[in-house]
């Protein structure tokens, strides 16, 4: 929200107050309160008729610091993110001169007395800073509307990006951004996904701890700033340190949550019947039967909105027209090795049998007047299911629990961020405009704990649409609605990789686009986003009115669908280990390129190419050409597909290349370990029985690797060292037979392993 007009007046309908000092500050415990009024004290009549903002330092977590702006000390009606307080050390000073708290190499620093500042350093050296006038409360007399504001400082060639996923540019730097979750889709301004927390390329981020709309200006307002307000008396904001990125999202999940990691059956293909085709229990195991003709392994069938009658979203109960024996149906899917998800919305319209109930039992949002909250948005009378109403809660789960015991094993939850904020009571007394966010961690929180209950901790997973701050904790988050063309491809990779870096781990979106039209996937697109999909942490084949079958595009199609899920399902020993120690870490699997080479300036602005966990560098092609266009950091770099070796010089090099329409810019990082297993049908099995290990382009020196099992835990470990050409392999906890093939340059070597050993001289 822009307050100012230009540089030096502000807006006619705002009246600004900043801090222009701070006065004095107190040490309690492990905070600091200090109190800036908005004028510079000189005499004692300076301190009558005049405002003052309450600042309150604190660290939760180490190399974290805290800040609270309050002008007035209003109730608070929630809902609050939950915050984890580590109780760290801190070091605290407080004098006549300055007000000072350090958590780690992370400290802030008040003057007194003095022209008001606030800096944040670390080891001395300045992260970002609050100047003069860049705090303020700001009374809108017109409306009767407080606001509060920060400005943090920029430094120059300083780039932001996160704030959840975002389909604009990915350096956020000049953008205007609001955190109010909206069905936008992919062409659009507006994000299911809304973070109120940014990352630097500065090594640091800041996260604004305000469940409602934070406005930001990311040096759209003051060009040398990035600005957040929010409506309110207050505003808690946190400054996290490094220094580098992945260690920025470490700190933050340690703030707001653990990523969770998902069962491993999960990272392979999911199939949809797509949004309004008509399909039935015939349709459904024609097409899984087709996969299974074709050779393409398949590990999930998800049934979209339909297998309820329509008009009625939410019954949660099967469509018996379409499927009259669905506990016959999901067997024979089981029957198959397949694991089933279904649809769900928070929603239930008038039509449903379930309307009434949850109406009569007070378990739908209501307006001021005590009626159901009603639209005709999305179905005919939609009300909303009231999360914050422990029996709602409950007997929404206890709906989930039914399917689950007929055989469902995961659920894609749908909607959950155009709720409303105005005329709405929710059941605890919650701000609506707090709430209109926060909704969607409530509804996937209660989803995800019914499948945790009744399928074990290791086996819950959901595929959530909207989310907000700790949402990172009920995976998988799904990306779209995108379009059916390349460059909403590319608005769907540049979403996903802002997403990504807003504190999850894990991201699907609709392969081949959702909105579909006429002609539309075309054969070639189908096949680059396919291959694009399949190389993404999780994928799933969905679109709008279109099957997305590979056979209903051509035959190449078939082959492209084939040799990328067995890739994928080849390369689970390394996802599912680099997913694993990712999450533990709280960094995200799919990557962008400088959360691996930080020091290489080149790749700051780059969202056309991405690193599949740190190992694999995966370059989408977004045309029908196959015309490749990619960034290649220092070093050798070896195609995973067909061995070609790219040798990067020390600047880095840009590579333009061409590529047949089953090939793509996949290529392994010299010094890399990667674990693979040719022989898999599904995404889960033993990761450490019978594997191939590949050396790629191995330096002199140490370098190692960890396999999980297929629960993510610690079970092998693979060593290799090499001196003047000769390279010595030393695994343990791995079982079966193991070939070991060394990538030298363009030759490849194979070695078997005896007692978990090999060796050769090159």
């Amino acid at each position: 929200m822009k307050f100012t007009n230009g540089y030096w007046l502000n807006r006619e309908e705002y009246d600004v107050n900043s801090p222009k000092e701070t006065y004095d500050a107190q040490q309690n415990g492990k905070t600091i309160t200090a109190f800036a009024p908005y004028k510079r004290i000189m005499s004692r009549g300076d301190q009558l008729n005049l405002g003052a903002t309450t600042i309150t330092l604190t660290s939760p977590v180490e190399n974290v610091i805290g800040v609270k702006l309050e002008h007035f000390d209003t109730n608070e009606h929630g809902p609050e993110f939950k915050i984890n307080n580590l109780d760290p050390e801190v070091a605290i000073e407080v004098n006549d001169q300055v007000a000072s708290l350090q958590s780690g190499d992370l400290k802030v620093t008040l003057p007194l007395r003095t022209d008001f500042e606030m800096k944040f350093t670390a080891n001395g050296q300045l992260v970002t800073q609050s100047e003069t006038n860049a705090q303020a409360t700001i009374w809108n007399h017109d409306t009767k509307v407080n606001y509060m504001r920060e400005q943090l400082s920029m430094g120059i060639d300083e780039k932001i990006y996160g704030l959840g996923e975002r389909f604009t540019n990915f350096v956020k730097n000049g953008q205007v951004v609001d955190t109010w979750n909206q069905d936008g889709g992919t062409g659009s301004e507006q994000a299911y996904k809304n973070i109120p927390f940014y990352i630097s390329s500065n090594g640091y981020g800041v996260f604004v701890d305000e469940s409602q709309r934070v406005s930001f200006e990311i040096g759209s307002e003051n060009v040398d700033r990035v600005q957040f307000s929010t409506e309110g008396q207050s505003l808690q904001y946190y400054v996290i340190y490094g220094p580098t990125p992945k260690e920025v999202l470490h700190r933050y999940t340690q703030l707001t949550g653990a990523i969770k990691l998902p069962p491993a059956w999960s990272f392979g293909l999911w199939l949809t019947t797509s949004f309004t085709t008509d399909y039935s229990e015939e349709t459904v195991l024609k097409f899984i039967d087709g996969m299974q003709e074709h050779h393409i392994p398949l590990d999930v069938f998800h049934f979209d909105c339909f297998w309820q009658k329509g008009f009625e979203w939410c019954t949660l109960e099967w469509d018996k027209e379409q499927f009259p024996d669905p506990e016959g149906l999901l067997k024979k899917i089981h029957d198959r090795g397949i694991k089933v998800c279904v649809w769900l919305n928070p929603y239930i319209a008038q039509k449903s049998p379930l309307f009434k109930e949850a109406k009569d039992k007070g378990y739908l949002l209501t307006r001021e007047n005590g009626d159901v909250w009603q639209w005709d948005l999305w179905q005919a009378g939609n009300g909303f299911v009231d999360f914050t109403n422990p029996a709602a809660v409950k007997w929404y789960q206890d709906k989930l629990k039914v399917l689950l015991d007929m055989g469902v094993d995961s659920f894609k939850t749908d909607f959950g961020e155009r709720i409303p904020a105005e005329d709405v009571k929710f059941f605890d007394g919650s701000n609506p405009q707090q709430e209109h966010n926060y909704y969607t961690l409530q509804y996937n929180r209660a989803v995800y704990e019914v499948i945790q209950q009744e399928k074990g901790a290791d086996e819950a997973v959901l595929f959530a649409r909207s989310a907000t701050v700790g949402s990172q904790s009920y995976p998988v988050h799904w990306g779209g609605d995108n379009l059916s063309k390349y460059s909403s491809m590319r608005d769907t990779l540049r979403g996903g990789l802002s997403f990504l870096l807003s504190g999850f781990g894990f991201w699907s979106h609709d392969i081949g686009g959702f909105e579909d039209g006429p002609g539309t996937p075309t054969a070639d697109l189908y096949k680059r986003w396919s291959q694009f999909g399949l190389l993404s942490s999780h994928s799933r084949y969905h679109g709008s009115d279109v099957y997305r079958v590979p056979w209903n595009f051509d035959d190449e199609a078939v082959e492209n669908t084939r040799k990328y899920v067995n890739l994928k399902l080849s390369l689970m020993p390394y996802i599912y280990t680099e997913a694993a120690h990712a999450a533990a870490y709280g960094n995200p699997l799919m990557r962008p390129m400088f959360l691996e080479f930080g020091d290489d300036d080149n790749v700051y602005d780059n969202a056309t190419q991405y690193m599949f966990g740190p190992n694999i560098l995966v370059a989408p092609i977004f045309n029908d050409q196959g015309k490749a266009h990619f960034y290649l950091p220092s070093g050798k770099w070896t195609s995973i597909l067909d061995g070609k070796v790219y040798q990067a010089p020390r600047t880095g090099e840009w590579v333009n290349e061409v590529f047949d329409e089953l090939d793509l810019p996949v290529l392994v990082r010299q010094n890399s370990i990667i674990v693979r297993n040719e022989k898999a049908v599904h995404a889960a099995y033993d990761y450490t029985k019978d594997v191939d290990i590949h050396l790629y382009q191995i330096q002199d020196g140490n370098v190692s690797s960890k396999v999980v099992d297929e629960h993510g835990q610690d079970a092998a470990e693979i060593k290799v060292e090499r001196s003047n050409g000769h390279i010595v392999i030393n695994t343990v906890g791995l079982t079966g037979d193991s070939t070991v093939y060394v990538h030298e340059n363009n030759d490849t070597i194979k070695l078997s392993l005896v007692d978990g050993k090999a060796e050769v001289t090159l």
